[in-house]
């Protein structure tokens, strides 16, 4: 017969067994991730989806893809909505720095983890962790690029991203800084948005160099969807290829293939390579409650030379 002695003890060892089987059983629900894109049309938003997507089958979560339609109330909307769904987590890429920042607010008041990529929130009332390219550094690189391209001066066209976004803002501040620093010889001649489309991007190009009545020395454009449609605006005006430098950011298939061929002279990469990290450390601070860090990429430039570096090389059709 079992004295008391032992019997108390093992009383003590089966109560403590029930919080761990109730914790293991929680644990057999996935999480639910809500990946919010401001536009799945713009070409590197739609991968960075299918990256997310992957990822997501990778760690063994449910990810809710939310498409922003590049309407900032759109998205505003779909985040609020994720609210009532009980999701886990918000990864966000937001359309507008401030348009945002209410419907953020809501997500960090109702306790769900939220990071962002791509583009920042601006003025949360409590900081949300961002991985991505330091847009900053990516517009400089750029226009330092276009200078030592072009050492005896250079009248530059600068196509700009959607107004409103934070990566916009920060490359077209790396852009215009590194020009102004430059001195007289370099001037930007026309600047307009091209709202990161390739369509209007083409017609503003067609546009400019027309009222400009001469043949610019280079075009920055604020992503490689936008600088492809320069080169065909530039195409269509006939004026032969590798004339006028084109540069963009992305690091896109398509602008490799470009710059291979000598048509683009260089683009930035935009690794997505931040998706994941984004997702991986939000679902570890779910699982293991570990700190939530963010992560700034270095901006890289893939001309011709370093190709093989960029990050879609094998992406590039050779036919």
């Amino acid at each position: 017969m079992i004295t008391n002695k032992y019997a108390q003890p093992l009383l003590i060892i089966t109560m403590a067994l029930v919080p761990v089987l109730a914790v293991g059983h929680a644990q057999e629900r996935k999480l639910r991730i809500v990946y919010s894109s401001p536009a799945l049309t713009y070409p590197w938003q739609a991968e960075a989806a299918k990256v997310a997507q992957d990822e997501a089958r990778k760690l063994d979560v449910d990810l809710l893809l939310q498409d922003g339609e590049a309407s900032s109330p759109k998205q505003e909307s779909d985040l609020r909505a994720a609210l009532n769904l009980g999701v886990d987590g918000i990864v966000l890429d937001p359309n507008d720095v401030d348009a945002l920042t209410a419907a953020t607010n809501d997500v960090l008041d109702a306790g769900i983890p939220i990071v962002t990529f791509d583009r920042i929130v601006r003025n949360p009332h409590k900081p949300i962790p961002y991985f991505g390219l330091d847009n900053v550094a990516a517009g400089t690189e750029l226009a330092k690029y276009v200078i030592n391209r072009l050492p005896d001066g250079a009248r530059i066209v600068f196509i700009a991203g959607k107004p409103g976004g934070s990566s916009a803002n920060e490359r077209a501040k790396g852009v215009r800084d590194v020009i102004k620093a430059a001195g007289d010889k370099y001037k930007v001649v026309a600047e307009q948005t091209g709202n990161w489309s390739r369509e209007e991007a083409l017609n503003v190009t067609q546009n400019i160099l027309t009222s400009l009545g001469y043949t610019p020395d280079a075009i920055i454009a604020a992503n490689d969807d936008m600088a492809l449609g320069a080169l065909a605006a530039i195409e269509q005006a006939g004026i032969p290829k590798g004339k006028i430098v084109v540069v963009g950011i992305d690091g896109l298939p398509e602008a490799l293939a470009k710059i291979r061929d000598g048509e683009m002279a260089a683009s930035v990469q935009f690794p997505l390579m931040q998706v994941r990290l984004a997702l991986e450390a939000l679902v570890a601070h779910l699982h293991d409650h570990k700190a939530i860090e963010g992560k700034l990429l270095d901006a890289l430039v893939i001309e011709k030379s370093n190709l093989q570096q960029a990050d879609r090389y094998s992406a590039i059709k050779y036919n």
